[in-house]
């Protein structure tokens, strides 16, 4: 069968893209080399608990119209992120706000918090930061740092924050009230059910094949779709022929418990650089699960390697040059379009996937 469109992958991108072309009467196919739709954000059922098997997604938005996009295939509860960070034997909350500086330091008003901040960072004389240690450091002061960022950042990135761009933390957070809701965001919550939910109904009436390798697909059939929406790594569609891309990635240790509660709270995060995964994610507390078991997933970061999934994008100097030149070989491919997480090499919060896909339906459609 010959489509409009052939879309690679499943994921939120792609999802939403087929979901609006097929609506105008375009045919579309939607392939993914995973055995399931959804792709990063895909939960898995595991007796009334939705796991977040790719880590952790949280959706906020201040963009109404997104918000009330992706309302129209889900329910939201009104889960407000507040992570908790664990250093050593003591816990703070995050963000930067009141309760973390209260506990840090025995205050109580935000102008001491501020005095203590700014005598740090006076302390310093740091001038020019040069890279992301004396970036944190000129911001947060010498405490906030060695407590909060420094092992958590080094263990994410896997180098020393010393080695690691100063852009990387230019804006960060600090909030002096005791208000623990990590967004800014208007808009926040999970769906109810998860959001697996939200793909099947995005792709309802559309074509899919799982399990299958877009390469392999399009040898095959070079002819099938007179478009491709590829949402895969550029480097790889165009076989490293300019070297690969870098990326991190995470590896999940997920573990079911015979207790109602393990650890309080949904998203833990463990700074101290000794411990070796980043964070614990209990998946009941998303839905506010009332389950007498409950289900955990240790968060290892790793560097990427051919075989495993490629999940943060390096966008250092570097990285960025690279995949500028991939860009301009993509902008000669004749009638395939690069977009997603993955195909623009960037960190997309989930309402921006959504605004990118819709962005390109408005293009092309």
């Amino acid at each position: 069968m010959k489509y409009d469109y052939l879309i690679v992958g499943a994921g939120l991108f792609g999802s939403v893209f087929a979901y609006e072309a097929n609506k105008r009467g375009k045919k579309c196919l939607v392939i993914d080399k995973r055995d399931h739709i959804g792709g990063n954000v895909y939960c898995e059922d595991v007796d009334g608990i939705n796991v977040h098997k790719y880590g952790a997604h949280i959706f906020h938005t201040s963009n109404k119209e997104i918000w009330n996009y992706i309302n129209q295939f889900a329910e939201f509860n009104n889960y407000i992120n507040s992570p908790v960070a664990v250093y050593k034997d003591e816990l703070y909350n995050l963000p930067f706000n009141m309760n973390t500086f209260s506990k840090m330091w025995g205050i109580k008003t935000p102008s001491e918090a501020k005095d203590i901040i700014a005598q740090q960072i006076a302390d310093l004389n740091i001038t020019n930061p040069e890279n992301l240690e004396e970036q944190a450091l000129s911001l947060a002061g010498k405490d906030v740092y060695e407590k909060l960022i420094k092992g958590y950042t080094e263990k994410q990135w896997g180098r020393p924050c010393t080695e690691l761009p100063a852009f990387i933390i230019k804006r960060l957070p600090f909030r002096f009230i005791y208000d623990n809701n990590y967004f800014n965001d208007r808009y926040q919550g999970i769906p109810i059910g998860g959001y697996t939910r939200i793909a099947e109904k995005m792709l309802d009436g559309v074509d899919v094949k799982l399990n299958m390798d877009y390469f392999e697909l399009i040898k095959g059939n070079p002819e099938i779709a007179d478009k491709i929406i590829y949402t895969g790594m550029i480097d790889e569609y165009f076989e490293y022929k300019l070297g690969a891309l870098e990326y991190r990635s995470v590896r999940f240790e997920t573990e079911r418990i015979e207790e109602e509660n393990f650890q309080g709270n949904a998203v833990v995060n463990y700074t101290d650089r000794e411990v070796p995964f980043t964070r614990i994610i209990e998946h009941k507390h998303f839905e506010f699960g009332k389950q007498d078991f409950t289900i955990i997933s240790r968060e290892y970061s790793s560097e990427w390697k051919p075989g495993i999934e490629p999940y943060y994008p390096v966008n250092d100097d570097k990285n960025s040059a690279l995949f500028a030149k991939y860009q301009e070989l993509a902008e000669k491919e004749e009638n395939v379009i690069f977009g997603g997480r993955l195909g623009a090499y960037k960190y997309y919060d989930m309402d921006k996937v959504i605004e990118a896909a819709l962005g390109l339906v408005n293009e092309e459609l």
